[in-house]
């Protein structure tokens, strides 16, 4: 950036002296939001060739804007463009440059539109961006979750609640259950995309403009599925943002919520996974250790985009209607939650494709904690015991195996008979680990046969793209 030889502002006069240095600095925005200058530029060239359709521009200031503002941008994407601190923002240091170049076509551009108007805009047209690259990192993912828990649909697995050993479970279903979180991800930022996807452009500064703008136009060049209907609301407000940001957090606490899972099951005491050595860190002192940094990084990134959101939401919660220069700080935790969500799935993705499982040390685990009482309480219910009293009768054959230091499953036939005499010698088909997960066979369940008829489903919903966009 460069301010040796400042331009006049675009809005000089009315002021009788120049802007403070420190001032300049302090309010300048286009360190920030000339990320969006593609965006700018598209809405301004759309805004162009409205302004011609309905006879403010002329057709040739429109086609003087339109090459003047593809130059700019193929600059801009060049690395050859000079932004201007003293232009404060990517608007302002556009539109300079464009009248430089092609004159006074280029003062008559902002005919008919506020900055106000121009900035809310260009968010939403970089959000329907981040929304698309998001949804793409999302799904690449998802696969491979599916190839995962493919591989591993039979594996048995503890399942864990309170963090302690619960029921066995298939490792291939564990990770359907994180593709479930992964979806409605997915679909909330679908959704976001919706009020995302409404021009305010035509707002002007807050009240509308008196000129003959065609605003269905202007949002059909743009790509908008609908316009804003309150010229005040249009230019003020960034719920859209929040909302967006939103769906970042809980994808980010989903994602925390996995790398949680790998901390522990790569730990020595778990054992359960082995990933990748160009996806994990070793120690400046103890050479044994790996560790599993880009998920420990991930979990602790989750805090900044919950950060983010309750800088906007914060942000927002004190302002009056319209437009307030308080909006300028959106564009730091915006593009910080869409840069760190967007990094954190596409890494995390890379590291998940190393997994390896240890079936054997999972298996081994499955078995502690009696994982399988519960398949006792329903082979008795199934023999007409009420389930209260056969949980009890249960709880007494658990305890047992405790002070003895066996599994349940160890027990032998006539210690079983002695909590119960409806015990047959079939019960110890419901006792082992294949028994357990066969017998939850219904959708949603943990049965191999149902863990891959889900990832059939599974596959169809990401090529039709659910919640791609």
């Amino acid at each position: 950036m460069s301010d040796d030889h400042p331009p006049a502002k675009l809005w000089a006069g009315r002021f009788t002296e120049p802007t403070n240095a420190l001032v300049e600095r302090f309010t300048e925005s286009v360190s920030l939001d000339q990320r969006f200058a593609k965006h700018d530029i598209r809405g301004s060239i759309a805004h162009a060739r409205m302004l011609a359709e309905v006879g403010v521009l002329s057709a040739d200031d429109r086609d003087a804007i339109v090459r003047g503002l593809e130059g700019i941008l193929a600059d801009i994407e060049a690395g050859a463009f000079e932004w201007r601190v003293s232009l404060e923002d990517v608007h302002m240091n556009v539109e300079s440059v464009l009248t430089e170049r092609i004159g006074d076509a280029g003062k008559r551009l902002h005919t008919g539109r506020s900055r106000n108007d121009q900035a809310a805009t260009a968010v939403r047209l970089w959000l329907r961006d981040a929304i698309a690259d998001i949804a793409e990192a999302i799904r690449a993912l998802q696969g491979v979750l599916l190839s995962i828990a493919e591989r591993e649909a039979d594996t048995v697995f503890p399942g864990f609640t309170h963090l302690q050993p619960a029921q066995p479970i298939t490792f291939g279903h564990h990770m359907l259950a994180w593709f479930e979180m992964l979806a409605r991800d997915a679909e909330r930022l679908a959704e976001s995309r919706v009020r995302v996807n409404r021009m305010p452009l035509g707002s002007a500064a807050l009240a509308g403009t008196p000129y003959p703008i065609d605003r269905a136009l202007t949002a059909r060049l743009l790509g908008f599925d609908g316009l804003c209907e309150n010229s005040l609301d249009a230019v003020s407000d960034r719920d859209f943002a929040i909302e967006f940001v939103s769906g970042c957090a809980l994808a980010m606490t989903h994602l925390s919520r996995m790398s949680e899972e790998l901390v522990l099951w790569v730990s020595a005491p778990f054992g359960f996974v082995e990933l990748g050595d160009a996806w994990c860190t070793g120690s400046s002192i103890m050479p044994q250790k790996k560790n599993p940094d880009v998920a420990e990084l991930v979990r602790g990134k989750s805090a900044r985009v919950i950060g983010d959101l309750n800088a906007l939401l914060v942000l927002m919660k004190g302002q009056p209607l319209a437009y307030n220069r308080d909006n300028q700080e959106d564009k730091a935790p915006l593009f910080d939650a869409a840069d760190t969500t967007t990094d954190c799935l596409r890494v995390f993705a890379g590291m998940l494709g190393t997994l390896q499982c240890r079936r054997e040390r999972m298996r081994e685990a499955a078995r502690l904690g009696h994982t399988t009482a519960t398949d006792l309480a329903d082979y008795l219910v199934r023999r007409a015991v009420p389930f209260r009293d056969a949980h009890e009768v249960v709880g007494r054959a658990v305890r047992t195996a405790v002070e003895t230091g066996r599994d349940l499953s160890d027990l032998t036939l006539d210690e079983l008979r002695a909590f119960s005499p409806v015990i047959e010698g079939d019960v110890f088909e419901v006792l082992t680990l294949e028994g357990s997960v066969a017998a939850r066979n219904h959708p949603g369940g943990t049965a191999p046969e149902q863990v891959r008829a889900a990832i059939a489903r599974a596959r169809e919903r990401l090529g039709a793209g659910v919640g791609a966009d």
